[in-house]
């Protein structure tokens, strides 16, 4: 991942003002951040889903368990 250094963070910035305005700019930071609770919360549900599964056996587990059997 990339640093920014404080100028290329202004750059950024002042190109933002200028082009939505300072209007717009708590609009688009409201809707960029439902979307990446939308996005957290999609990502939650997939790995949950995941949990839910008992875990497969390995070969060496299984092999374990039928060797205790006998």
């Amino acid at each position: 991942m990339p640093h920014f250094s404080a100028s290329t963070i202004m750059l950024i910035v002042i190109t933002a003002l200028v082009l939505f305005g300072p209007s717009k700019l708590p609009e688009l930071g409201r809707a960029f951040g439902k979307t990446l609770k939308e996005f957290k919360k999609g990502t939650k549900e997939l790995i949950g889903d995941d949990e839910s599964h008992p875990p497969l056996q390995t070969r060496k587990e299984t092999r374990v368990e039928e060797a205790n059997k006998l």
